[in-house]
C-alpha cells in the first residue's frame, strides 16, 4: 500500500481525488474546496453511469479512473465518499429498510474495493444520527457506542456507523488509511427542498414561502419544539472534510460541528423572521420530535487537524434564504 503524503508546497498539485456524490449537497461543496486546492484530477461520477449498490459498478468505476503509472495501472490517491440515501424524520420513517439497504452497500463495497484497487486513502463520511438517542451533551466520540440511536432514523444512523468499524478493520489488518467523520446536521444553499425529503432547515424555509405565497394564516410544524439541533454550514463542512483529507491518518472517529446550538421552536421563529411569514406556528404534537437534543463535542477535529467553523448561524441562514428566494424567482426551486 502507498503511503499517503502530501508535499509541503503543492500539497495537492499531484494527486488525484474521487468524490462520490460530487453532484449532491455537501458534494457541491467539497469538490470546489478540492478544486481551490488545486488538485490535479477532480473526478465526481453519477449514480446513472456508477450504481454504488451493485459490487460490479464498484469495482468498475475504480478501473475506469485508473491512469498508467510506471508501466502499470494506479487507482485514484484519495476516495472521499459522500454519496447517499438521506432524508428527514418522514422519509426515513416512511424507507427503513432502503436507507439501511442503500447506505450499508455503497459505504462497504466502494471502501473495500478502494483497499483492493490499492487507493492511498479514503474519507467516510457518517452521520450523527450514528449516536445513541440519550447521549449526554456535548456529543463525545467515545460515547458512539453507549446505546441504540433515535429509533425514526437508526436503520440510516447504523448503516453509516458500520464504515467506522470497516474502517478500523481494514487499518488493522491491511494498513489502510481511511478516516471516518462525524459531521452534524448541514445547511446551505443548493440543499434538497423537497417537502418529502428534505431535512428541517430546507424544509422550513420552503413552508414559509409557500405560507407567504398563498398566503396562508398559519404553518404547522412537527413535534413541541423543544428539541435541540446543532448546525454546520455546507461550505465550513467541506472544508472541515480537505483538512481531514491532508491531516488525518487515523480511524478514530471525528467530530464536525459548529458548536451552536438551537432549539427547533426557535429556529422556526428565526426561519419565519428571515422569510417575511408572520403568521402562526402550530406545533402538531401526535408527530415525533426526533432526538432531544444534538449538540457535539469539536475538541477533537482541532486538536487533529486545525477545524473550527468559521461562520456564524445568522450568516449562514440568511444566504441560504437568500439563495433559495432567488432559486424561486428563476423557477428553479
Amino acid at each position: 500500500m502507498t503511503t499517503w503524503r502530501l508535499d509541503r508546497e503543492e500539497p495537492w498539485s499531484h494527486k488525484r481525488v474521487l468524490v462520490t456524490g460530487g453532484g449532491g449537497f455537501l458534494g457541491r461543496a467539497v469538490v470546489a474546496a478540492f478544486r481551490a486546492k488545486g488538485v490535479a484530477e477532480l473526478i465526481a461520477p453519477r449514480r446513472n453511469e456508477y450504481d454504488l449498490r451493485d459490487g460490479a459498478a464498484v469495482q468498475r468505476l475504480l478501473a475506469d479512473t485508473s491512469r498508467a503509472r510506471g508501466g502499470q495501472r494506479a487507482a485514484v490517491d484519495l476516495v472521499v465518499h459522500l454519496a447517499a440515501h438521506v432524508g428527514g424524520i418522514g422519509a426515513n420513517r416512511a424507507h427503513p429498510a432502503e436507507f439501511f439497504y442503500d447506505n450499508l452497500m455503497m459505504g462497504a463495497q466502494l471502501l473495500h474495493e478502494s483497499w483492493r484497487a490499492g487507493v492511498s486513502k479514503f474519507v467516510a463520511i457518517g452521520t450523527v444520527c450514528a449516536y445513541p438517542k440519550f447521549t449526554p451533551v456535548p456529543f463525545q466520540e467515545d460515547a458512539l457506542w453507549n446505546g441504540y440511536p433515535e429509533e425514526t432514523n437508526a436503520p440510516y444512523g447504523l448503516a453509516k456507523k458500520m464504515l467506522l468499524v470497516q474502517s478500523q478493520a481494514y487499518r488493522d489488518q491491511y494498513g489502510f488509511n481511511s478516516i471516518f467523520l462525524l459531521p452534524v446536521n448541514l445547511y446551505g444553499p443548493w440543499d434538497n427542498f423537497d417537502p418529502a425529503s428534505s431535512h428541517v432547515i430546507p424544509a422550513l424555509i420552503r413552508k414559509c414561502f409557500e405560507a407567504v405565497d398563498t398566503p396562508a394564516p398559519e404553518i404547522v410544524v412537527w413535534g413541541d419544539g423543544s428539541p435541540t439541533r446543532e448546525f454546520l454550514y455546507v461550505e465550513d463542512a467541506a472544508e472541515g472534510i480537505v483538512m481531514a483529507a491532508e491531516r488525518l491518518d487515523s480511524s478514530v472517529p471525528v467530530n464536525l460541528g459548529s458548536g451552536f446550538e438551537i432549539s427547533i421552536r426557535e429556529l422556526v421563529e428565526r426561519i419565519a423572521r428571515e422569510v417575511g411569514f408572520g403568521g402562526r406556528i402550530v406545533w402538531d404534537t401526535s408527530q415525533p420530535n426526533g432526538q432531544p437534543r444534538r449538540k457535539l463535542d469539536t475538541e477533537r477535529a482541532a486538536a487533529e487537524f486545525g477545524f473550527r467553523a468559521t461562520t456564524d448561524f445568522e450568516t449562514g441562514l440568511r444566504r441560504t434564504v437568500d439563495w433559495y428566494r432567488r432559486s424561486r424567482a428563476r423557477g428553479a426551486a
